[in-house]
């Protein structure tokens, strides 16, 4: 018999959580106050102190964004010579500060927030109409009947950002069956060549399509109530070439920049 008063009664399961959920918990907390967050100061630190030349960008994060570009070229090059080798390796960072020297890139604004689970839902959007598009390519090469018929559908779309709008463009060149031949980024309007539209009812499709990728880009990166036009939107020389008083007259110019009445004040 057992000495405890209530034997069929089960004990209460202990208050908190799990060991493994447990585990993971504090392991976050712990890269959070341990890495994160002393990394995070350190940047801001290197970023107010550290001095860079001015031919390196003259600013911590314009010389990191040069390193990164450094970094792919030599990586493509290697990948072009199909061996990883110091010889190659060298070579690739040699043609790397030639390419970034000779022919420097105008500076492309970065305006906006990325939303991952929004930005991952468009990616797995783009890879179920790759295989769409890829099935109704392949049917129409296959089945009897005259050629398909193509046209050149003109489409104005609300993007702001240069940046956000090429990575559109990109999904549609990636997308069988969609092709962009021009663009006009001052008025926003898209030329796409649509593979094999016989009837507005298929045009009136992909512009229902294409309403449909606008809002997942706007949703992904540059939501209204996050926009901050970069004091560079807008100008379309190369950064390196841009007079400091052009850019102080976008700036000023920008409804973003903090203490903007106080510029105006005599």
């Amino acid at each position: 018999m057992s000495n405890t008063p209530y034997p069929d009664k089960p004990r209460p399961m202990p208050v908190g959580k799990r060991a493994i959920p447990a585990f993971f918990g504090n392991l976050w907390r712990m890269s959070v106050v341990y890495f994160a967050w002393p990394l995070t100061i350190a940047i801001v630190w290197l970023h107010d102190h550290l001095g860079v030349p001015k031919w390196l960008g003259s600013d911590l994060r314009e010389f990191l964004v040069r390193l990164w570009g450094l970094f792919w070229l030599t990586f493509v090059w290697v990948l072009l010579w199909g061996s990883i080798t110091w010889g190659n390796v060298v070579m690739g960072v040699v043609v790397g500060i030639v390419v970034m020297a000779v022919l420097p890139l105008p500076r492309v604004p970065v305006e906006g927030r990325i939303h991952p689970i929004a930005a991952l839902h468009l990616a797995l959007n783009l890879i179920w109409n790759f295989f769409i598009s890829s099935a109704q390519v392949a049917w129409a090469a296959i089945r009897p009947g005259p050629p398909p018929l193509g046209c050149v559908v003109r489409v104005h779309v609300a993007i702001k950002s240069d940046l956000v709008l090429t990575l559109a463009v990109d999904y549609l060149n990636l997308v069988p069956g969609t092709m962009v031949v021009e663009i006009d980024h001052v008025h926003r309007m898209l030329y796409v060549h649509v593979f094999d539209v016989r009837t507005q009812r298929q045009v009136d499709a992909f512009r229902k399509q294409m309403a449909y990728v606008e809002r997942q880009f706007i949703k992904a990166f540059e939501r209204d109530s996050e926009w901050h036009p970069s004091p560079f939107h807008g100008i379309d020389d190369d950064y390196h070439h841009v007079a400091y008083s052009e850019r102080q007259r976008v700036a000023e110019a920008d409804p973003t920049t903090p203490n903007r009445e106080e510029r105006w004040k005599p």
